[in-house]
């Protein structure tokens, strides 16, 4: 682990990614601390009550960890694309008796100043950002507030821009990761670069510290991106069916069910490039799904929370990177040891 990471108490060079919908836990972030390692409450999609709620909760536990927060980068829809697809989806959505809306896209900011002035009223250790760059008056604040701050990047490309707004560090996920794609440009998504090469492409870019992350799930991978110059490894899907996960049963299950046997990256569940175990609704609607973030998560979030509480996989967004197969039902402990166990 860097110096600049290690005071805030990481024995292990491993961290629990955060992912937004729920898998974050309170108590999965602690268990990763405790573990040895550092763990992310996930802010996206939560209020701002309910990310300083958990806040509090970590806090009160007295170890360290992070925040992640998703930086506001809407790709706008058209509204004839966007009724489109309300018309292609209707059917799934008539199942569950839901009547999908007819009007104008839903374009929101996830709360984003309301969540920055949490952070900034009651700082805390770590705060990183994904989809895009805060901007320099962000990060200079935060700084001034005493918290490490981090960006998630793709590309050699991103890096050069969140150096030049004074982040600490950059989180380099490659396109194996599970869940949504970080990049800049979610129209534009990036390649297939091993994370290896990502990590040297980054490196040689910037002079940041590097946190690797996407498709980690063994020891030798983990090993593998510390050999390349990472100075962490992030750990994301392999951590989904831990004990102290917030992911749903269903979610949990598909992780291990030989009949989802193939990950794949779709726009169909938000209208922005996510890896997810190849379902139902991805061989149906990726085709035809458009780009459109976040007005495709607004739409189909229904959809979605009905299907996971009918256990219907069918139509759920399973999130899982390349590295899925590794994930094991266990306490997270014990998953940061497994991983752990080639260094």
């Amino acid at each position: 682990m860097s110096r600049l990471l290690s005071h805030l108490g990481p024995g292990l060079p491993i961290l629990a990614a955060p992912m937004s919908g729920g898998p974050s836990t309170p108590a999965l972030v602690t268990a990763a601390a405790r573990a040895g390692g550092l763990g992310f409450l996930a802010a996206g999609y939560k209020t701002p009550k309910t990310l300083a709620e958990q806040v509090r909760t970590v806090r009160a536990d007295g170890v360290p960890f992070g925040v992640n927060v998703f930086v506001p980068n809407p790709v706008s829809v058209s509204a004839e694309d966007y009724r489109d697809y309300v018309r292609a989806i209707r059917p799934e959505a008539t199942l569950y008796g839901l009547r999908l809306p007819d009007g104008e896209p839903v374009e929101d900011d996830d709360h984003w100043r309301d969540k920055i002035d949490l952070l900034l009223a009651d700082p805390v250790p770590v705060v990183s950002f994904t989809f895009g760059l805060p901007g320099r008056s962000v990060v200079a604040e935060l700084r001034r507030a005493g918290t490490v701050v981090v960006q998630t990047v793709t590309s050699a490309d991103e890096a050069r821009g969140a150096a030049g707004i004074g982040v600490d560090a950059v989180v380099v996920q490659a396109s194996a990761a599970g869940g949504h794609s970080a990049t800049f440009t979610p129209a534009h998504p990036p390649g297939a670069v091993p994370l290896p090469e990502l990590i040297s492409r980054v490196r040689g870019a910037v002079p940041l510290p590097v946190i690797a992350a996407g498709g980690l799930g063994g020891p030798a991978g983990v090993a593998g991106v510390l050999a390349a110059g990472a100075e962490a490894a992030m750990i994301g899907t392999a951590l989904l069916r831990t004990e102290e996960s917030g992911a749903s049963a269903p979610h949990k299950a598909a992780l291990a069910d030989p009949a989802f046997d193939t990950t794949v990256i779709t726009r169909a569940f938000t209208g922005r490039p996510a890896r997810a175990l190849r379902n139902h609704f991805v061989e149906r609607y990726d085709h035809v799904a458009p780009v459109g973030y976040p007005a495709l998560h607004h739409l189909t979030g229904p959809l979605r929370k009905a299907a996971t509480a009918a256990g219907d996989t069918r139509l759920m967004h399973l999130w899982a990177g390349t590295g899925h197969r590794h994930a094991r039902t266990e306490p997270a402990a014990r998953t940061f040891a497994r991983l752990a166990g080639g260094l």
